[in-house]
């Protein structure tokens, strides 16, 4: 690949915050994905950047994999699948600019929602008395992660949305963030959830993104030299992360959603 000096050390600053979101605020490797598509060609940048998400997933793994929350894992999964399968027909037949609107438009629908459902739940939650944060243990979903029919519906909804945009930009973490956020997850939880959702779905993914020609030979070599960036990206997040009360978490998850949204439909 023809990449000039500073694309490289564009790309390597990007490697470097895949790795912090994925140990502190996922969600903002959205910033990474816009710089990927901004040094590489727009397809051709998913490809690439798909090994190095996976080599953040790893390392999220390795540090929270005791935090995840499986039932909730477990209802997301089948619904994650149908969306990747559409995500997959829908590269095949939609150009650039359609999958960037489309995406776009879908991450700043799904922040505005997550934010009115969070004040309508701390509204809630302070008229009866209950704790300030309006989640649950560092383990636990609260009550949006439950078995209930509309728990359920959600879970789906999300998990469908997450698969499409996971598949077709690598733009899952926004939308698999703000599903969390909504069901109440605290700051350990989200990211052990979130971490094995992603180690899972993303290596599902590679398959179909070698059979799209996304991934061959010389973007396996430009990623082999970026996951060293990853590293300390992750590293930087973990010690972040204890620093990070939970309101400014969550703040900062929507706040990367808004800006992944807007950089989409701006380009």
């Amino acid at each position: 690949m023809d990449i000039s000096w500073w694309g490289m050390a564009a790309l390597a600053a990007a490697a470097a915050l895949v790795g912090f979101s994925k140990t502190a605020v996922s969600g903002a490797n959205t910033v990474s994905l816009a710089v990927f598509a901004a040094v590489l060609p727009a397809r051709e940048s998913t490809g690439v950047l798909l090994p190095v998400l996976i080599v953040g997933d790893v390392l999220a793994v390795l540090m929270y994999r005791r935090h995840a929350h499986w039932p909730t894992l477990w209802r997301l999964f089948p619904a994650v699948a149908a969306g990747v399968v559409l995500g997959t027909l829908f590269l095949v037949r939609a150009d650039d600019a359609a999958v960037r609107t489309s995406i776009g438009a879908i991450l700043l629908l799904m922040a505005g929602v997550t934010v009115w459902r969070r004040r309508a739940a701390r509204k809630a939650a302070e008229a009866a008395d209950a704790d300030k944060d309006g989640g649950k243990d560092s383990e636990e979903g609260g009550d949006d992660a439950s078995g209930s029919p509309a728990g359920r519906l959600k879970a789906r909804s999300y998990g469908v949305l997450g698969g499409f945009t996971t598949m077709v930009a690598n733009a899952g973490g926004p939308v698999m963030s703000l599903y969390l956020l909504s069901a109440g997850f605290a700051k350990l939880g989200f990211l052990g959830t979130s971490a094995w959702f992603f180690l899972i779905v993303n290596t599902s993914k590679l398959p179909f993104s070698v059979g799209l020609g996304l991934i061959d030979g010389p973007s396996l070599l430009l990623d082999a030299v970026l996951a060293l960036f990853v590293i300390p990206g992750a590293l930087i997040g973990k010690a972040c992360v204890d620093r990070i009360d939970q309101r400014l978490f969550e703040r900062l998850v929507i706040g990367a959603t808004i800006l992944g949204g807007l950089q989409l439909l701006l380009r």
